[in-house]
């Protein structure tokens, strides 16, 4: 306890005679009697503020340089290019903003550091001055607002009549698709359908619901219009395919869409980026709960001709659960297609033995 009074009344020995040489200091320059107001301090500092900007501005172009490796690569969509331009002019904008006004801010200060023999010139104000750095940073910004919301009501307004619709829905924690069969419609769903078997809450009763199909991969048509139907089972998730600048919120009991043309097929992107295992994927960039990290979902772009064999080969989300669907809408049963001809193969490969093809009775 000795000691720590006895550090106590030193820090308040020191404390007082800092105040005391204060004080005189005050009084002499009040009284004219101390000529020299600063040191060789003033022009270190003054110095040191060049310094400053100019080594901060080379560690920002190198830590752009380093981190250029990581960005994405060029869009694989129309209007990811369009995005991609209006990020890119954003971003100069602000950086020569930055560069000019930081200039200013940390060059001024060596230019004209305190000296004894030069007095300061008063400025109040400039009128001419204060109308120009408020109406051109005004003029930028409205016009970078103007153009990202063109962009914006383009990729939100009602998609093309030929586009492929395909329903992503988000849950705790994975994503699912559904498609639509040939006639290009998702049939109806209802949150009160959900249970174990039925997980996308999918209306039955719609005859356009027999015909769609729930894979396990997300594949889309190489140069063809796509819309997504997004919508949540449980909490806010948020669509994300980066490499096609696409991005929506999927937010329980408010369905959203987003429409969009991929340009590139997995087989080019992988060509472009020398990388034979790439592909593209679907995550989630809302934070939803424990499991967030593993919303990941694979994402293939087909050329036209393959995706349409890929979605002849497979088997709607009806036909795969006829008990199920014999169960909620025995009147429709009816429209299920036969089941496929399974072949097994014999020793010598000259016999098969067919799986029945018969459909579901329509009642139990």
């Amino acid at each position: 306890m000795t000691t720590i009074y006895i550090i106590a009344a030193i820090v308040l020995i020191v404390a007082i005679l800092v105040v005391i040489f204060r004080l005189q200091v005050l009084s002499a320059v009040l009284k004219g009697r101390y000529e020299k107001r600063v040191g060789i301090g003033n022009d270190i500092n003054a110095l040191l503020f060049v310094i400053v900007f100019v080594v901060g501005v080379g560690a920002f172009y190198y830590s752009y340089q380093a981190a250029s490796e990581f960005f994405l690569p060029e869009s694989a969509s129309v209007h990811g290019v369009k995005t991609d331009q209006l990020f890119w002019v954003t971003m100069s904008i602000l950086v020569a903003a930055f560069l000019v006004t930081n200039a200013l801010l940390y060059v001024f200060p060596f230019l004209y550091k305190y000296k004894e023999e030069r007095k300061a010139y008063f400025y109040p104000d400039n009128h001419k001055l204060e109308m120009i750095w408020t109406i051109i940073p005004a003029v930028v910004m409205a016009g970078l607002v103007v153009f990202g919301y063109k962009e914006w009501t383009e990729i939100t307004s009602p998609a093309p009549k030929d586009a492929e619709v395909i329903e992503i829905m988000g849950k705790q924690f994975a994503w699912q698709v559904r498609y639509p069969g040939k006639d290009n419609v998702l049939g109806n769903y209802n949150y009160r359908n959900i249970d174990a078997v039925n997980e996308f809450g999918i209306d039955m009763n719609d005859s356009a619901s027999y015909d769609d199909f729930i894979p396990r991969e997300l594949h889309i048509p190489k140069g063809k219009d796509v819309l997504l139907n997004i919508r949540a089972r449980d909490v806010i998730h948020s669509v994300f395919l980066p490499h096609f600048r696409v991005k929506m919120d999927a937010v329980p009991g408010m369905p959203t869409h987003f429409w969009f043309r991929p340009t590139k097929s997995t087989a080019d992107m992988r060509e472009e980026t020398g990388n034979p295992k790439f592909n593209y994927e679907l995550a989630c960039t809302e934070v939803c709960g424990r499991g967030h990290y593993a919303m990941r979902f694979v994402v293939v772009v087909d050329e036209p001709a393959d995706y349409e064999k890929w979605k002849a080969s497979q088997e709607t989300f009806a036909s795969l659960n006829r008990d199920y669907a014999a169960e909620k809408a025995p009147k429709l049963v009816g429209l299920l297609p036969a089941k496929k001809v399974e072949v097994t193969a014999t020793a010598d490969s000259t016999a098969a033995a067919p799986v029945d093809t018969t459909a579901v009775p329509a009642s139990h």
